[in-house]
């Protein structure tokens, strides 16, 4: 396993944490996973040890206030993945994927690998949105090529079989991971948690894969609304207490992510989007007031309007097909923004890349920002592109004041 794994030629991402002299740097990363922790004491001890104690800015819980950073902090979705050499080795350690997500000491370290390369303001803990109906007793497991797989949930008595008593237990590793996670972090790094929000989850549980047309889904919210309600009731409620697990263990920020948002029409995303997203939003201000909570309703469109005025996200993610000057004038004022990047710009790299991240730049960065992706990294992405893109962002000041 790579639990140590170096910048490439030793280079070091321009971050604060990296400005420690380099026996700081080792002690703090060579501390990390197993069997790398001192003889005869706990993992939780021993990570709990090597966390920094200075508290310089953290420029990413400024911007979630609503403060315009010196810079705009970044992260990127699906950060830790398959475009990492890092990650690939210990993923064919894992088992599968579900193993990868449940193992602590193995969601810890491939959550850590981007965070040593590019120094990014965030680590988002590595998990996946179908942790949550595998911890009610769903059957979910990942076909090689082919995605998550559900035995498929689709009336009353499916419902009925789902065990929201033992969600937590089952769950523990993700906790644990988050832990571990956190107390590994050097401190000017947020830690994100985060879930699916219910709508997104439900089209899994139902249609039991990935799915176009969500003929099962839909048809059931279509057919029996009062039906498919309460299984959204049900996400709510396992959704605020899966969260709040994550944010006791140590996530500083949770992110909702509705990426299937853009298949319901304007009533039914009311409904089974807004709706639901503010359930969970006025549960988690109830339960930890302090903690910002970022909604991604990827593809809402103009919706995304409704959505931020009525669920009380505290930012919204947004996906590639807005607008940042849009984005600016119509969002920005009410909320913090973050994105929103073409991954697959990410991927050209080159002029191609710095003039897609400049332009957001200059139009967003005027105000409260998180730099990010409008979706996640796709595996082609060269990992030297992701460097540049670090780069560009950390430069950004003195480029812009230019």
């Amino acid at each position: 396993m790579i639990l140590n794994s170096r910048y490439p030629q030793g280079q070091l991402p321009p971050h604060s944490f990296f400005k420690l002299d380099q026996s700081r740097k080792r002690g703090l990363w060579e501390n990390v996973g197993p069997g790398r922790q001192r003889a005869g004491a706990p993992m939780e001890t021993a990570l709990s040890q090597i966390q920094p104690q200075s508290r310089p800015d953290r420029l990413l819980l400024r911007t979630l206030k609503g403060e315009t950073a010196p810079r705009p902090p970044f992260w990127l979705m699906r950060q830790a993945g398959r475009y990492l050499p890092e990650y690939r080795e210990v993923r064919a350690q894992a088992g599968g994927f579900l193993d990868l997500c449940l193992k602590p000491d193995l969601a810890t370290e491939v959550t850590l690998q981007p965070i040593r390369r590019y120094g990014m303001d965030a680590a988002i803990l590595f998990s996946d949105i179908l942790i949550l109906p595998h911890a009610l007793g769903q059957k979910v497991w990942f076909a090689e090529g082919e995605g998550p797989r559900l035995d498929p949930i689709r009336d009353q008595a499916g419902l009925d079989r789902l065990d929201v008593a033992h969600l937590e237990e089952r769950a523990e590793p993700v906790y644990e991971a988050v832990r571990r996670i956190r107390a590994a972090l050097p401190d000017p790094v947020t830690l994100i948690g985060f879930a699916g929000s219910p709508w997104t989850v439900a089209t899994y549980m139902v249609e039991g894969a990935g799915s176009k047309e969500f003929l099962h889904a839909k048809g059931w919210a279509y057919r029996d609304p009062a039906g498919f309600q309460r299984l959204i009731d049900l996400l709510v409620e396992t959704t605020v207490t899966h969260l709040s697990a994550q944010i006791r263990a140590g996530a500083e920020v949770v992110q909702l992510f509705d990426s299937w948002a853009g298949a319901l029409a304007p009533a039914e995303f009311a409904r089974w989007s807004i709706a639901p997203t503010h359930a969970i939003v006025r549960a988690l201000k109830d339960r930890h007031p302090g903690v910002p909570v970022i909604g991604f309703p990827r593809g809402a469109g103009i919706g995304i309007q409704a959505y931020v005025e009525q669920t009380g996200v505290d930012a919204v993610s947004l996906d590639t097909s807005v607008p940042p000057d849009w984005a600016a004038s119509a969002l920005q004022s009410r909320v913090p923004v973050q994105g929103n990047l073409d991954p697959l710009a990410l991927v050209a790299g080159g002029d191609a890349l710095r003039r897609a991240a400049t332009d957001i730049l200059s139009t967003l960065g005027k105000g409260p920002f998180i730099f990010n992706l409008g979706h996640g990294i796709v595996q082609q992405t060269p990992p030297e592109h992701v460097a540049e893109l670090a780069r560009l962002i950390h430069e950004w000041p003195s480029l812009n004041q230019g």
